[in-house]
């Protein structure tokens, strides 16, 4: 069974999800939402029994029907993707838990297209193999197209016209890519091109390195870095609470293909390729941090303020990106993990304050009383001093690792200023976030809606993290440092066997 350990997560959720669009599951949404949460369960068993045992045995790799690489399909799990198989089946447990209070209600499709977006980001995550990189990022996008209008609205429907526009001229670009990339490697197996890369001969190199450009452009657009980042503020502050959580980690995988193919198929042992990102790069990633910041001194919405924070968080992992050592890739792996859970909770966190604060929702006006403002209240403090990056949760270690990780790399005047200068930004704006929508209040809360059990279960789990990331932060940093490793050994695919001869049969007649 644990060989085979590497396409559970791809299995599980394809069939939950097409499960739940068959008689008898389809007819009934309680059966929707326990299908839904066992799936999100077993998933999470899957992802925790396969990080122990990339950890224990090394990375796994399996081939899709005996195929050897590098003509085969390859699934690989080395320590990065299976922390990050984990980040998403964890998180896709708290968005299920959420939208079985009432967010399922508003649409029929919700729990099957939950389960085809974690097929598509882990299936990211997982892969070998750069066409298949770009198979899972379709299938993860066309479940986020749905989700996104999840509920209708012409506010959802505005903001996914621009998203969708965006992400199909993205998969235009990375088909180009890929084009390019087989034309000039002879394959598109990650492994095999970073073998390879060194040896491109001289008149392939400006076409290889035309694709890699390509292959930056793409997997920029993916993690919203500027200027390719204006599809993400109005989408993940349009779509659903429990959907723009999962959205969370999308961003992520952007960045982690920056890091699995620009820092390993084109890093430093590439030849003439070598660090062909590096100089666009360092400008690209500064510029995102700052348009960042000054997106989220304008937001007007607790939405728009957590998707702006976002960008903020993309900037900072870009900068680690393209600091390229092992100290700023460990540290933005613990930054990454931390980042996702804390956005994720304040998206939901919005959710419920938007439910209890009436027609003013989310906006930084004066309005009613929330119905339960010692919970919601305790719940966005803690939220937002991760979100900061302050003590005692998580957001502090994270981002003390990555400014010592410039510390190390000589880079500090370029990394801790914008790195520094968003965490002031953050604390501005939560503190007048707070102060608005649990002390700018008029009247009373005649409509007094409760928190749902499932809700809060959802909500107190990404809580708990934070500290825990905290009490464990030893362990995790180590993990990561071994990942950061792993990252830049690149990946390590068996060698493939010599192809049979090939023997024609002639049946005997010498003049055949």
């Amino acid at each position: 069974m644990l060989q085979h350990l590497p396409v559970l997560p791809l299995l599980i959720p394809l069939l939950t999800g097409v499960l739940l669009l068959l008689p008898p599951l389809s007819d009934s949404l309680p059966r929707q939402r326990w299908m839904g949460a066992l799936s999100a369960l077993l998933q999470l068993a899957v992802a925790i029994t396969l990080l122990r045992e990339v950890h224990t045995q090394g990375t796994l790799v399996y081939a899709v029907g005996e195929w050897q690489p590098p003509f085969g399909i390859v699934l690989v799990a080395d320590r990065l993707a299976a922390l990050l198989v984990l980040l998403t089946a964890f998180l896709l447990l708290c968005v299920q838990l959420f939208s079985c209070a009432d967010e399922d209600q508003k649409g029929r499709f919700l729990h099957p297209l939950l389960m085809f977006q974690a097929l598509g980001i882990q299936g990211a995550f997982i892969t070998g193999d750069l066409f298949n990189l770009f198979v899972f990022f379709e299938i993860l996008l066309i479940a986020s197209y749905a989700l996104l209008i999840h509920g209708g609205g012409a506010q959802k429907t505005l903001a996914n016209v621009h998203y969708v526009a965006l992400n199909l001229a993205g998969s235009a670009l990375f088909l180009f890519a890929l084009g390019i990339m087989y034309g000039t490697f002879g394959t598109l197996n990650m492994a095999d091109m970073q073998q390879r890369a060194a040896r491109i001969e001289a008149d392939d190199l400006y076409l290889a390195k035309a694709g890699a450009m390509l292959l930056l452009v793409v997997f920029g657009l993916k993690s919203a870095m500027t200027p390719l980042h204006f599809w993400l503020p109005r989408a993940y502050a349009a779509a659903p609470a429990p959907v723009a959580a999962l959205f969370a980690i999308m961003t992520k995988v952007g960045v982690y293909s920056l890091w699995r193919v620009h820092g390993t198929i084109f890093g430093a042992d590439a030849g003439a390729l070598a660090n062909v990102a590096q100089p666009w790069l360092w400008p690209l990633a500064w510029l995102t941090l700052v348009v960042g910041i000054i997106a989220t001194l304008a937001s007007q919405t607790l939405r728009a303020l957590t998707a702006n924070l976002v960008i903020v968080s993309v900037g900072s992992l870009l900068l680690m990106v393209a600091l390229d050592s092992r100290e700023a890739t460990a540290g933005g792996l613990y930054y990454l993990v931390h980042s996702t859970l804390a956005t994720a909770l304040m998206f939901l966190l919005a959710g419920l304050i938007i439910r209890q604060r009436g027609k003013a929702e989310d906006r930084f006006v004066q309005a009613r009383p929330v119905s339960q403002p010692i919970l919601l209240g305790t719940l966005f403090f803690l939220a937002a001093l991760a979100l900061i990056g302050m003590p005692p949760v998580s957001g502090f270690i994270g981002k003390a690792l990555m400014l010592k990780a410039a510390l190390v790399g000589e880079r500090a005047l370029i990394i801790w200023p914008p790195i520094l200068v968003g965490s002031l930004a953050a604390l501005i704006m939560l503190s007048r976030t707070g102060g608005t929508l649990f002390w700018r209040i008029r009247g009373e809360n005649s409509d007094p809606i409760r928190v749902h059990p499932s809700q809060q279960v959802a909500v107190w789990l990404l809580v708990i993290t934070l500290p825990l990331m905290v009490v464990f932060a030893g362990t995790i940093t180590g993990y990561a440092g071994l990942a950061a490793e792993d990252l830049r050994r690149g990946l390590q695919l068996p060698q493939l066997a010599p192809a049979p001869a090939l023997v024609l049969e002639t049946g005997g007649d010498d003049n055949a």
